[in-house]
């Protein structure tokens, strides 16, 4: 498993009385217009010369591996908190670069300066838009972590595209929060209390939902179309084309890491538990499994979901 160590400098929780702004509904054009104008993602597109070295470090002896590491002091950092954070089994605790990754494996550190460095960008474009930024990025990571352990269940995953994945599934809201600060607010904020589809009351207000936008913008980034297709349809993998697996691997985990109560997504309605089993995800990943198989599955899932708070504890 994959722990992450992301440093959060403040939670933007709003205000007791947050006012609701007027805010017209926008159509397609101005959408794109404003989003054509907006932040980029550097980490997604280009990877810093550490983790460059990183991606083809499997083959290179522990102490190589380390020296990369030590080039980079806020990878250090991370690392070293990770292994100090984490109880590893074993009496003895890692005290230097070339023992830590020994005992997190090339594979986890190479995840691990992916999405922090993805983290650490994200969150300085979003961070003046009042909201429980730190809960969010506690739902995000957790997203991710379980995608890994949903896809591990059905195929084995060569690349980090799941982990990535699981991480930005809710970009849009970062987005929003970014480019449409007062619908934002008056989604989130003002109309918090109504029941009802959240991604419904977002394209009521808006005129998209946060999935939409996310894949919208991410394609402006040309970021691969794998991610695009994975945001736009994470609450819908069964309209998923080519990465209904991986989509339906995300809509799982987002459900079960919601239902736990881990961070927050945004999204505050009730996830009852074991709805996740009438999910189009489910059904796409696991629809053909015997009551047993079922089981198996949803015991290796919950295993996976108990230790999420653990590694979190401390770190986000």
């Amino acid at each position: 498993m994959l722990f992450i160590i992301m440093p959060i400098e403040k939670d933007m929780r709003p205000a007791e009385t947050v006012p609701r702004p007027a805010c017209a509904k926008l159509d397609r054009a101005r959408i794109d217009a404003r989003l054509s104008g907006s932040t980029g993602l550097p980490s997604l597109r280009n990877h810093h010369s550490a983790l460059r070295e990183l991606m083809d470090a499997d083959e290179r002896s522990t102490s190589e591996i380390a020296e990369i590491i030590r080039r980079d002091p806020s990878l250090t950092t991370r690392l070293l908190h990770m292994v100090n954070a984490i109880n590893y089994g074993s009496s003895k605790r890692p005290t230097n670069l070339d023992e830590a990754v020994f005992y997190v494996g090339v594979r986890q550190i190479r995840q691990l300066a992916m999405m922090t460095q993805i983290v650490e960008d994200l969150q300085q474009i979003a961070q003046e838009t009042p909201f429980p930024w730190r809960e969010f990025w506690r739902h995000s990571i957790a997203t991710a972590l379980m995608t890994r352990e949903v896809t591990s269940l059905i195929q084995s995953q060569s690349d980090d595209i799941d982990y990535v994945a699981g991480l930005i599934h809710d970009i849009g809201r970062i987005v929003m929060a970014t480019t449409f600060p007062d619908h934002f607010v008056e989604i989130y904020h003002g109309r918090a209390g109504e029941r009802g589809d959240l991604l419904q009351l977002e394209r009521e207000v808006l005129g998209i939902n946060h999935a939409e936008l996310g894949a919208i913008y991410i394609r402006k980034q040309k970021l691969p179309e794998v991610l695009v297709e994975i945001v736009q349809f994470h609450h819908s993998p069964q309209l998923s084309r080519y990465h209904s697996k991986i989509s339906a691997a995300v809509q799982i985990s987002d459900l079960l890491v919601r239902h736990s109560k881990i961070g927050e997504s945004g999204n505050s309605g009730e996830v009852p538990d074991k709805s996740w089993f009438e999910a189009a995800g489910w059904k796409i990943l696991f629809g053909e499994q015997s009551e047993a198989e079922r089981s198996f599955s949803m015991n290796s899932l919950n295993l996976g979901l108990e230790g999420i708070p653990a590694v979190l504890e401390g770190l986000v």
